[in-house]
């Protein structure tokens, strides 16, 4: 065993801080394991984390006499978790499942020129949207161009200047607003967790209190980080581009919350789309300096000539282009490949970098991109926007507006004609007040000359176009309504179109975004101590989504029952008493998403006496 394989098989202990913050981890393996106190957790050789399993242990778990699936197996587990008290429920039960799952597995390494060849496949794949991407940005979000590959200036520059019309960049703008509000509020309770259908009923009461104090705690790490900034950020990108990526890193221990979330330009990543369709292979470009490395990748070797260059050169520090590759494993236990190399085959590092130019490599349990779309077509890895679908309407009434502002100043300053009649001099003439501008004899002199543009026609098309924009962008559906004082019917019948407007791209968005993007947080609290392991398989745990969006089709059918009340009750008081009026308003509540404690608990219904017992004890009575 080398020097390296005996630290690492060292117990894991949580990293230091000092005033600074600690170094941030780049995959699981760097990032502190479990609560501390968590010793008996240790690091193998070949990187996982092992729990030390006796030879006991491993002669059981040969033995294969009686074995479970792996659903009852974490059924009976979150089982003994709903009896056991909340201070039992730390990360190590959870980090030893997942360890005992792990432990002594093998998992095959991509080769480099593996890794080059699919890099080069999936930019070259890319290649062929750029130039889409570029005008969707350039008409409808030139302020956030995310596909452009020229470099980033220092800010402030004039973005604008080929934009004279604005309807496209605030439909944009709102429905990327409306997406947020919509399906991930900045106010939270977008999710909740429920036991799923193999919790026994014993423990489903006490499992769905320490799940609602889960969702509170993974709530609470959302709220007090940057979710919302850069969810807002990525949304602009799905509705412009119709892909976008989020990228859930950890966060060290002094920061308020344990999530940092970052919206990865397209410009800096490429993807590769599994035959399931699921697209989490992500490539991601990245130009650092010597020190980023460094921080990032202490073991990186990089040589101290062109340090020294720049210094003497006086020159900003030399850059180097590097690629982030998290790739499925091929393994069968699942997870991620994390493999960090130079572009350039690692000639620019002279070799030192290591084999062919890897800097660095690790593995995810959970990977931290997230990739997401808005509708796909087949044969096609990357999304399709409704700016898309727009963009021959955008680009239109762009020019119809320019056409117009070109004909607006002809007609403000005029096109005039004269003769040359030898006295007339255009050169000095000034169209001021007051000023005489001589002719000859018998001349026209100075004459308009009228213009061949009409503005009605001109406003006729620009009006049409516009609708059309707000149509394909949504903004006349998901924006505020300019009804003053809508009924309630008015109000559900709004709603019920909206979900079905967004019902394709919701339910999408869910498979893309929701669940991973819980299951990565999930895990990183795992891996903190502060949760402990919850699969999101829906025997044990299920995910609910409580979005305002996800609420429609529950009010819709609110807004059905409260009619037929209202029906019934026109038909008397005799067809009123049929309804349980209790169960309905706990049927509403439910609906509507009120909190349980804001009723009152329900009575218990006694049974029912019989006549002959009721009789006797009359009698008695008498």
């Amino acid at each position: 065993m080398t020097e390296r394989q005996n630290r690492k098989a060292r117990p894991v202990r949580p990293a230091r801080k000092t005033g600074v913050a600690a170094k941030r981890p780049t995959s699981d393996r760097a990032a502190t394991d479990g609560a501390a106190g968590n010793g008996a957790e240790t690091r193998r050789g070949d990187g996982r984390v092992g729990t030390g399993r006796t030879g006991t242990d491993k002669a059981e778990a040969r033995t294969g006499d009686v074995r479970l699936s792996r659903a009852d197996q974490t059924t009976a587990t979150f089982g003994r978790m709903a009896k056991e008290p909340v201070a039992h429920l730390d990360a190590g039960a959870g980090a030893r499942a997942g360890a005992g799952r792990n432990a002594g597995t093998k998992t095959g390494t991509i080769a480099i020129a593996d890794l080059r060849a699919r890099f080069r496949a999936a930019m070259g794949q890319k290649r062929g949207w750029m130039r889409h991407w570029q005008e969707c940005y350039e008409f409808a979000l030139p302020q956030r161009n995310g596909a452009s590959e020229q470099p980033v200036a220092s800010g402030g520059e004039k973005k604008f200047d080929r934009v004279f019309d604005a309807t496209a960049p605030d439909a944009v703008e709102q429905l990327a607003a409306s997406l947020m509000a919509e399906i991930t509020p900045p106010m939270g309770g977008w999710f909740t967790f429920e036991p799923g259908g193999n919790v026994a009923d014993a423990d489903r009461d006490i499992l769905t209190a320490r799940l609602a104090r889960a969702a509170s705690i993974l709530q609470g790490h959302f709220d007090r980080s940057n979710f919302a900034v850069e969810m807002h950020q990525a949304f602009l990108d799905l509705v412009t581009a119709g892909t976008a990526c989020l990228r859930l890193e950890a966060d060290d221990f002094l920061s308020p919350s344990a999530f940092r979330f970052g919206a990865v330009p397209l410009r800096d990543v490429a993807f590769e789309e599994r035959h399931d369709g699921r697209m989490d292979a992500v490539f991601r470009k990245l130009s650092l300096t010597r020190d980023e490395i460094a921080r990032q990748w202490p073991e990186a070797q990089l040589p101290d000539g062109d340090r020294v260059a720049d210094r003497e050169a006086g020159e900003s520090p030399k850059r180097y282009a590097v690629v982030e590759a998290v790739l499925p494993d091929p393994g069968a236990f699942g997870g991620y490949q994390l493999c960090v190399f130079f572009e350039d085959d690692g000639r620019v590092s002279g070799g030192l970098a290591g084999e062919d130019g890897v800097i660095h490599r690790d593995r995810f349990e959970v990977s931290p991109y997230i990739a997401f779309r808005w509708m796909k077509a087949p044969g096609e890895v990357y999304g399709r926007s409704p700016v898309m679908k727009a963009l021959p309407d955008i680009k239109t009434a762009n020019k119809v507006v320019e056409l117009v502002l070109k004909n607006a100043s002809i007609a403000v300053t005029g096109i005039w004609q004269a003769d040359d009649d030898g006295v007339l001099n255009p050169a000095a003439i000034r169209l001021v007040p007051g000023s005489i501008i001589p002719k000859a004899v018998g001349s026209a002199g100075l004459t308009p000359l009228d213009a061949p543009g009409r503005f009605d026609v001109s406003d006729l098309v620009l009006s049409d176009l516009r609708d059309r924009i707000r149509r394909c962008l949504l903004a006349d559906r998901l924006g505020q309504s300019d009804q003053p004082g809508m009924t309630a019917t008015e109000v559900l019948e709004r709603a019920s179109e909206n979900a079905r407007l967004l019902g394709a791209t919701y339910g999408r968005l869910q498979a893309e975004l929701l669940y991973p993007l819980i299951r990565r947080a999930i895990h990183i609290l795992v891996r903190r101590g502060e949760l402990p392991d919850m699969p999101l398989d829906g025997d044990v745990v299920q995910l609910r989504h409580s979005a305002p969006l996800a609420q429609l089709p529950k009010r819709v059918q609110a807004g059905q029952a409260m009619d037929w009340l209202s029906r019934i009750a026109t038909l008397g008081p005799e067809a009123l008493g049929e309804v349980d009026m209790p169960q309905m308003v706990r049927w509403l509540a439910d609906q509507f998403g009120v909190p349980d404690h804001l009723l009152r608990p329900m009575m218990p219904v006694l049974p029912p006496v019989e006549p002959s017992l009721e009789a006797g004890v009359m009698e008695d009575a008498v």
